[in-house]
């Protein structure tokens, strides 16, 4: 009661067929009604004769013909009215008579209005938050979606395994970077060279390659000074590969020095814990807790002194959304308070950092990479490098974070103006390399989840 009928099962009076309508509701005379009998008259005898004058009935008798043929063709018509009804089999009656079994043969019947009722309580919506990203998830968990992840996955694992091989010190972090990069490359089949080729497959975001204190967001820039890997050094290697905007995020650390030995101890163990925690509907602040748990337990021998292995405070692992390396979970490595859960559908970069020093870290100078802020009106750039520079960008990266070497990867030069004008204006967002303390040692290791 009370839903609007669809426009085309609507039947109004001017709609039905007009001959139709009369015919139901004054049906035909017959014959002898209507006073068309060809046969005795009044007057007339039974031989046809009329008493008075036969000049009469001469003129009678075509008349009667004329009127037999009027007869005849209004039942004709009559006749076709009814063939055009039987076309109309599939509408709808006035007043409505059809059964609707007959109306709606192998059709769906018509949906009414479809209204979600909110209320000022959200435990009182019909449709909750997490049904809503629950639907999205199944619906984005299609045919190709394991495919491209097991693609991505094997991808960095044989990247990663060539990786351990070259690591040795004395190598260049240019030539590293150069060599995980091209393998990526050379083993999703997409070299990135042409326009959105780097979109269907390649690094999912610039190869991180950090030493000692520096714990995160650090790469090898064009024309900035060369570093060169120590014995003494410990290096975090961190990198991405993506197949489709399905993104694998996994790290790990080297040291060739056996002193650090219980720092990667530590930061391993806790990340095996929280792959161990983590499932569907776990809870974020357990995992945290028991992160912290496992890695504060060890403790490292430096200098003579023995320092406490500490969980990186400010920094945390994260959900990873289809062309995005981050998302909008976290999992901290230390103890919190927090309601949110993991969900089915859900891809966890589960990573933890373990540091000798303060476990709070800065942002220090230098540049690590760019990413694109879609939520950001461009209406307001003017720069004709910038909106170029922007457009390159949308066509080749999206919201893939990128470093400057793959802008001059393909050709762009002179783009510092036009960058600094879109991060300025908020359009792209620039990535910095984060530090602990100097003198301090910072390990980290990561793999991806789906749950």
């Amino acid at each position: 009661m009370g839903s609007k009928t669809p426009d085309e099962y609507r039947r109004g009076p001017d709609e039905s067929p007009t001959c139709a309508t009369i015919a139901a509701i004054n049906p035909p005379k017959s014959s002898a009604a209507s006073g068309l009998v060809h046969g005795a008259l009044e007057g007339e005898g039974e031989d046809g004769d009329d008493d008075d004058n036969d000049d009469d009935t001469d003129q009678v008798e075509p008349a009667l013909k004329n009127i037999a043929t009027l007869s005849n063709n209004k039942k004709k018509k009559r006749k076709s009215n009814k063939k055009k009804k039987n076309k109309n089999i599939g509408e709808q009656s006035v007043p409505p008579r059809v059964a609707l079994s007959d109306l709606f043969r192998n059709k769906p019947y018509p949906k009414g209005e479809i209204v979600v009722h909110t209320d000022q309580n959200s435990n009182l919506q019909r449709t909750t938050a997490q049904e809503l990203r629950h639907v999205s998830a199944l619906k984005e968990m299609d045919d190709d979606f394991l495919k491209d992840y097991r693609k991505a996955a094997e991808v960095h694992r044989q990247v990663r395994q060539h990786v351990h091989t070259i690591v040795r010190p004395g190598i260049s972090m240019s030539q590293l970077a150069e060599e995980i990069e091209e393998g990526v490359r050379a083993l999703t089949g997409c070299q990135g060279l042409e326009r959105g080729d780097v979109l269907k497959a390649g690094m999912g975001f610039p190869t991180g390659l950090c030493l000692n204190n520096i714990a995160a967001h650090w790469t090898p820039n064009p024309g900035g000074k060369e570093v060169i890997l120590k014995y003494d050094d410990v290096l975090k290697v961190d990198f991405g590969v993506h197949v489709n905007g399905r993104i694998v995020d996994s790290a790990f650390t080297v040291a060739f020095n056996p002193v650090y030995d219980n720092l990667l101890a530590a930061v391993k163990a806790a990340t095996n814990t929280g792959l161990k925690e983590a499932g569907i509907d776990a809870r974020i602040d357990h995992i945290s807790a028991s992160i912290q748990e496992v890695m504060e337990s060890y403790e490292v021998e430096l200098n003579n002194k023995t320092v406490p292995v500490k969980a990186v405070r400010n920094i945390t692992g994260h959900n990873i959304l289809r062309y995005k390396i981050h998302g909008d979970k976290q999992v901290p490595f230390v103890k919190t308070q927090t309601n949110q859960c993991m969900e089915e559908g859900d891809i966890f970069a589960i990573e933890t950092f373990g540091s000798t020093g303060r476990a709070v870290l800065r942002d220090d100078v230098s540049v690590y990479g760019y990413g694109r802020n879609e939520h950001v009106n461009t209406s307001g750039l003017h720069h004709v490098s910038a909106e170029s520079l922007l457009k390159t960008i949308d066509e080749n990266f999206g919201t893939l974070v990128f470093a400057r070497r793959y802008l001059e990867r393909l050709g762009v030069k002179n783009y510092l103006l036009g960058m600094k004008t879109l991060v300025s204006n908020g359009v792209i967002d620039s990535y910095g390399p984060l530090v602990d303390i100097p003198g301090s040692y910072v390990a980290q290791f990561e793999h991806t989840v789906l749950l």
